[in-house]
């Protein structure tokens, strides 16, 4: 009898066994649906539910740049970017130029039924040339109108891009050397029925002479059959020179020349040339008059835009606004006005 007793104790201690471990399995069930259950699982997954790994025999390739001349600036170009760029342009720029530039605008009926696109071609002493420059263009021109600025400098930061391409509406180009993407960018706006404005010097003049003039906008105009304007902006190094603080008031003068198209046969080099004696004369203009400054282009005795070939401390003096000194004479001849460039 209590054999028997003992034996129906002991099934009964298994079968309890085994109805707990069963009731542990099924509260197991649950917590491996857990959602933190379900997110270590999916971390785990392999492809294709997660991204495939990189082989370690195959080099992998370098990450595709996303500033310099590689920068997008596309979004800069979309109607409701160019809305917000106009508002900022003709409420913001246009009236700060009136106030800290104060511009005197010359030769702009040169442009009143010149039909776009164009490529403006200016010197370059200031950062303040070129929101000067964009204020200063007619309406036909102002909102559709591209800023082509050093890729090196403008481009260098997200920030910057970002920046420069939405007040300017830049676009990157390569001054070091020639960049078949900064060409071909430009060309293509171009075609796109949208103007350019271009520094031929590469960047800002280091002490107020202009630097030899680049063939950028000459091949520009070459390649897609867009005539160049010339333009000399007059004062704006006095407001803020390469390497200056505070902007000062400074009167400016901005003066349009008659437009260029390149001569048959006429390479990039001789073109680009052409463009500096026509900012040369344009120059020469805001220091004498418009009559002795024609007579002395159709005689070659234009001052060049790059200064005498001399130390620069006269190359300085000869910059210096004082009238009632003697015009520094070079080995030349030549003399050279002192102007506010």
């Amino acid at each position: 009898m209590s054999t028997t007793r003992d034996s129906s104790r002991t099934l009964r201690s298994r079968r309890a066994v085994r109805t707990d471990a069963a009731l542990g399995d099924d509260a197991a069930a649950p917590a491996r649906l857990r959602p933190s259950a379900l997110l270590a699982r999916a971390g785990r997954s392999t492809f294709p539910l997660a991204a495939p790994t990189w082989p370690g025999s195959v080099p992998r390739p370098a990450p595709e740049p996303e500033l310099g001349v590689h920068y997008d600036t596309a979004w800069s170009r979309k109607y409701p970017v160019r809305l917000a760029r106009a508002m900022v342009l003709d409420n913001v720029t246009r009236p700060l130029a009136r106030v800290v530039a104060q511009p005197q605008l010359r030769g702009d009926e040169y442009l009143a039924d010149l039909d776009g696109p164009v490529i403006f071609a200016a010197n370059h002493a200031s950062h303040v040339d070129t929101p000067l420059l964009l204020a200063c263009l007619p309406l036909k021109f102002r909102h559709r109108t591209v800023v082509a600025a050093a890729a090196d400098y403008f481009f260098d930061r997200r920030w910057k891009a970002d920046a420069f391409s939405f007040l300017l509406g830049a676009i990157p180009i390569e001054r070091t050397k020639v960049n078949r993407r900064s060409a071909d960018l430009a060309a293509e706006l171009l075609a796109d029925d949208w103007n350019l404005v271009i520094f031929p010097e590469g960047g800002r003049s280091p002490d107020g002479w202009a630097q030899q003039f680049r063939g950028g906008a000459a091949y520009l105009a070459a390649r897609t059959g867009r005539p160049v304007v010339p333009v000399h902006l007059d004062g704006t190094r006095h407001i803020l020179p390469k390497g200056g603080g505070m902007p000062k008031r400074t009167r400016t003068t901005v003066t349009f020349g008659t437009p260029l198209w390149p001569a048959e046969g006429e390479d990039a080099r001789r073109f680009a040339e052409r463009i500096e004696s026509a900012v040369a004369t344009l120059a020469n203009e805001s220091t004498t008059d418009w009559w002795t400054a024609r007579k002395q282009a159709a005689t070659g005795g234009t001052p060049s835009l790059q200064g005498p070939d001399v130390a620069p401390w006269r190359r300085a003096w000869a910059l210096a606004p004082a009238p009632d000194r003697t015009p520094a004479i070079d080995a030349e001849g030549n003399d050279w006005p002192r102007t506010k460039r």
